[in-house]
């Protein structure tokens, strides 16, 4: 349960830094699906990988990071990242290790605790 939540609080942890530095009170245009299609690439290496990232992993990790632009489509892909989260088992360090390895840099912990509200 640990590691699935880590994927959710990998992710939840890039959005919320664009939350906090480009806030917008738009509604979500991203779905869960396009969410998911970003972060596709990165499961088999959360869950078993070692090192760095594939490089599609990071391309998603960031096309994900891009096109979340407003408060609305950051909370819609904290909640859908953290809901599919649920069901994978990935390793904890390779999903606290993931924006590093990507180049994405997070002002804070990976923490399965963040709020998609805020």
């Amino acid at each position: 349960m640990a590691s699935s939540t880590s994927l959710a609080a990998l992710l939840v942890a890039i959005f919320t830094i664009h939350l906090i530095l480009a806030p917008s009170s738009s509604d979500a245009a991203i779905t869960c699906s396009d969410v998911i299609k970003d972060v596709r690439p990165c499961i088999t290496y959360l869950k078993s990988g070692s090192g760095k990232p594939p490089a599609d992993c990071c391309t998603g990790a960031s096309n994900l990071a891009s096109s979340a632009t407003s408060t609305a489509d950051k909370q819609a892909a904290c909640n859908c990242l953290k809901s599919a989260a649920k069901n994978i088992n990935i390793k904890p360090e390779l999903a606290k290790s993931l924006p590093g390895n990507c180049g994405i840099t997070l002002p804070y912990p990976i923490s399965p605790t963040v709020d998609c509200s805020k």
